[in-house]
């Protein structure tokens, strides 16, 4: 029994590493670039992550959300081929966004110029 205990706990070692990515909670705390910040973000492991269709907005390509606590989290939002990352968004403003008629509409009332992301550099 504590043979098949020990092989199951290699096997989900070994499928931990290749998921790849970190654990949310584990995120650094400086980033040299945006790009840095956004690709990093991406590849963790989040308790919420999602990704939305937005292909019925003109400008806003892609809508994703990350939250370790499912109250608060980053958004990132591709506009025009460019990404762009918020910190500290609320779960119910992802949750508007979501449902909004517009997508366009409610990014520039509810996210932009509202929420930011700090660079602070090492």
């Amino acid at each position: 029994m504590k043979r098949i205990t020990f092989i199951t706990f290699i096997y989900f070692l070994i499928f931990l590493a290749s998921c790849g990515g970190i654990n949310c909670t584990q995120l650094p705390k400086t980033y040299s670039s945006y790009k840095e910040a956004i690709k990093t973000v991406e590849s963790a492991h989040f308790k919420i992550q999602e990704t939305i269709n937005t292909t019925r907005s003109t400008w806003i390509q892609e809508g994703s959300y990350y939250s370790c606590d499912g109250k608060v989290g980053f958004s990132i939002f591709k506009i025009h081929g460019r990404k762009y990352i918020y910190s500290g968004v609320p779960i119910t403003v992802w949750k508007g966004f979501k449902k909004a008629r517009s997508f366009g509409s409610y990014y520039d009332h509810h996210i932009k110029h509202k929420y930011y992301f700090r660079l602070n550099k090492p």
